[in-house]
């Protein structure tokens, strides 16, 4: 599979930042000033959430942008129609997205109908949470593969070795290495995901990890990266444009406080 996703990888290896905001969110059009704020800041990958009322694993700051982003009229068609127009106005746009979402609103849209528009807009991968191993190889994999679109799965400090290297055997995109068994956006300190995310490092996996959950600013990137390939910012970035102004100053400030 080659899309700008792995073509990223196969670039960069360590060190790589990925933005999570959720889609509609704070004003509904703010989904491209925001992604086009992100690429201009030079972030690795963008990671975009459609609003779901039952969040799982999200924390009340993602839950609430959420919960906002539905009444502000974001769906996942609407998405796809602001991802359109972003794409046709910047034909040089060359981040990977990646869009995040749970399993009942897709199958409701119509898997094959979700991959499709998927790749015409130029998403690379989906993560989603609650899709099991199972069904992604007896019928997600083939459409997935069909749209050139890579699958995330997620693991936690209590994932086995053994389910590990499944997921590994089965990633085209990279794992997503939650950092702790918490929701997104606690107050845990990153510094005890250090010991699980060594083991992950240890293992030598063929897939990139990127962790997140409670990556905050400058040094947790750093730490983290010095175990795994990246890490995924979400819940205090989503505080930050909460309270903006001016999306693009607050967007390209975040981004240079965490890279330098």
């Amino acid at each position: 599979m080659t899309n700008k996703l792995t073509r990223l990888f196969s670039k960069k290896q360590k060190n790589l930042l990925n933005i999570f905001f959720t889609a509609g969110y704070p004003q509904l059009e703010d989904t491209t000033v925001i992604l086009k704020a992100l690429e201009d800041s030079k972030v690795d990958l963008v990671e975009i959430g459609i609003p779901f009322s039952d969040p799982l694993a999200d924390g009340p700051t993602i839950q609430e942008s959420s919960k906002k982003a539905l009444e502000n009229g974001m769906s996942i068609e609407k998405l796809f129609s602001q991802l359109e127009k972003f794409k046709n106005d910047n034909p040089d746009f060359d981040t990977p997205v990646l869009l995040m979402g749970y399993l009942n609103p897709v199958m409701q849209y119509g898997l094959d109908r979700f991959c499709e528009r998927c790749a015409a807009v130029g998403v690379d991968g989906l993560i989603i949470p609650d899709l099991p191993m199972y069904s992604y190889q007896m019928g997600f994999q083939e459409t997935f593969e069909k749209h050139n679109i890579s699958n995330v799965f997620l693991v936690t400090p209590q994932t086995s070795e053994k389910r590990i290297k499944e997921i590994d055997a089965n990633s085209t995109g990279f794992i997503y290495a939650v950092s702790s068994a918490s929701t997104t956006g606690s107050k845990a300190d990153f510094s005890a995901a250090a010991d699980y995310l060594g083991r992950l490092r240890d293992m030598n996996l063929n897939t990139p990890v990127l962790t997140g959950f409670n990556i905050k600013n400058a040094q947790n990137f750093k730490d983290a990266c010095n175990y795994v390939d990246g890490a995924i910012i979400g819940s205090e970035f989503i505080r930050q444009i909460s309270a903006s102004s001016d999306l693009n100053d607050t967007v390209r400030e975040f981004v240079k406080s965490v890279k330098g």
